[in-house]
């Protein structure tokens, strides 16, 4: 269960996109950079505002100054964290047209976006190319990780169905987000990384209320994948 001297230098080797560089992406970059993870690419379109200090914790006032978009903001601090790390920070829209660039040469994609749009998207170019991912999702005090290894164990359409019509969804600016669980929710889902990493992954979705102390594993069974048109048909919107 330890990582060890073997772990480590499989995580030194493993390569990261992490897609959002918000709430999530941000804390979830420093601990990637901190735990030694070699290559990290981080992808992000907007800028660092002063609202999103309240939980963005790698950025500070003088981002909100300098205007600075967060992946030029995040790959900055993030070399002055672990120089030995390659960070790649990257100002673009992660989109259909785009995405299966920024996954193409990394070994683990990282969710940590605020619609499902995009996460579908991420789900169908990781599937596509079998590629590992970790979705994360943090709203109000409640939070959800679970990874997602395409072919193996089922995917985000398999639990969700049909993408949610937009707007329906809850997300930081419309219902709100208190700061710990953004935190705790990055921490659980870079520790799955870890895990993956090491070789020691056991998917599940888990989910955390951080006010009402409500912890849950759910382990999901594969049959779910019979009837999902990306895992069984590989049919990808």
């Amino acid at each position: 269960r330890s990582i060890g001297i073997d772990g480590q230098k499989k995580i030194a080797a493993a390569r990261v996109a992490l897609i959002g560089a918000g709430a999530l992406g941000s804390v979830a970059a420093e601990l990637l950079v901190r735990a030694g993870v070699g290559f990290v690419r981080v992808i992000d379109r907007d800028f660092v505002e002063l609202s999103n200090l309240q939980r963005q914790s790698l950025y500070d006032e003088d981002d909100v100054r300098q205007n600075l978009p967060k992946a030029i903001a995040a790959e900055s601090k993030l070399r002055l964290i672990n120089s030995t790390v390659l960070v790649e920070g990257v100002v673009d829209d992660v989109n259909p047209s785009t995405v299966e660039d920024y996954i193409a040469d990394v070994d683990l994609v990282l969710d940590a976006l605020d619609n499902f749009e995009t996460r579908f998207v991420i789900n169908d170019a990781c599937a596509k190319h079998s590629r590992p991912w970790i979705y994360s999702a943090a709203v109000g005090s409640y939070g959800l990780v679970m990874p997602i290894l395409p072919g193996k164990s089922p995917c985000l359409r398999c639990m969700l169905g049909s993408l949610p019509a937009p707007g329906t969804s809850p997300t930081c600016d419309t219902a709100g987000v208190i700061g710990p669980i953004t935190h705790l929710v990055a921490s659980m889902q870079v520790a799955e990384a870890l895990k993956f990493f090491c070789g020691s992954l056991l998917p599940s979705l888990i989910s955390y209320d951080i006010w009402s102390n409500a912890f849950h594993r759910l382990d999901i069974g594969a049959d779910i994948m019979k009837t999902c048109p990306v895992c069984s048909d590989h049919h990808y919107d």
